[in-house]
């Protein structure tokens, strides 16, 4: 289905973006990845034209930057001529610990974890209107269930949940064939959530690549929601509906916060969907 389909994947130097960008290739997909390390982006382009993808490009940048935001999307009409497929998958920098009452990083994460988003979409949405195309959204369980040290993060997938979910009515009503697909997805085996998370959190991490492949499929299929793994995200929605105060205490026992780490420059980190 993804054959000779021209795909956008941010936050593709490394992480369930990487392995996006792997499985597309594979798929014969047209691809052009961003994140801000240029070095690794070279590398993860030369790999996807070894596994097959008839081109590959990378952009090299912050998505704190909305001009670079729109760029990305510029670039890929320049290369492609258009876009059947936006993934969405970028974060920034944050903590997990205790909230520090910082105000002014949940801005700043703001602007990279949801503002840059809706940017892109604005200035992809011509050319997805004219393929039928599909936007893809990489968003989390801390996004529909509020979990604790993660208050930023959280923050900021709550809003992605509310404008996507809001966006995909109004193409309805307007008759816009382009579709949203939002992906809640659990704990993953990401480096940083193995180095940052996995001490503190108790459950067991998912394969990167398996849910690298799950998205994807999601967003071919035009699936309206993802859930990876199912079980760890579709129980507690559940739970959240019918028994939301069973849910928080099963919530903060699968935390053991005696091993936090203690400073905050130890704890800083490009926070990788941590549910």
């Amino acid at each position: 289905m993804l054959k000779g389909k021209r795909v956008i994947v941010t936050g593709a130097s490394s992480g369930i973006g990487e392995q996006m960008a792997y499985h597309l290739a594979q798929m014969g997909s047209h691809v052009l990845i961003t994140a801000r390390t240029e070095e690794k982006l070279k590398k993860v382009v030369a790999k996807c034209l070894a596994l097959g993808a008839p081109s590959a490009h990378y952009v090299a940048g912050s998505m704190d930057d909305m001009a670079f935001a729109e760029s990305v999307v510029k670039e890929a009409e320049k290369v492609f001529g258009g876009l059947d497929m936006l993934i969405l998958n970028h974060i920034g920098q944050t903590y997990f610990n205790f909230f520090d009452g910082d105000i002014d990083h949940v801005r700043k994460l703001l602007e990279t974890n949801f503002l840059s988003y809706a940017t892109m979409t604005v200035a992809a949405l011509p050319m997805l209107r004219g393929t039928n195309g599909s936007i893809v959204v990489v968003s989390s369980l801390a996004g529909k269930v509020g979990v604790p040290l993660s208050v930023p993060y959280s923050a900021t997938k709550f809003a992605l949940d509310g404008f996507f979910s809001s966006l995909r009515h109004e193409f309805v009503l307007k008759s816009i064939n382009v579709s949203i697909t939002l992906c809640v997805i659990s704990l993953i085996d990401t480096e940083t959530a193995l180095n940052h998370v996995s001490d503190v959190i108790r459950q067991p991490p998912a394969p990167k690549e398996e849910c690298a492949l799950e998205i994807i499929r999601g967003g071919a299929l035009r699936q309206r929601e993802v859930y990876y793994k199912y079980e760890a995200t579709r129980i507690p929605l559940l739970l959240r509906d019918w028994a939301p105060e069973l849910l928080e205490f099963l919530t903060r026992r699968n935390y053991n916060v005696e091993n936090l780490r203690e400073s905050k420059e130890s704890r800083l980190y490009s926070q990788t969907n941590v549910a």
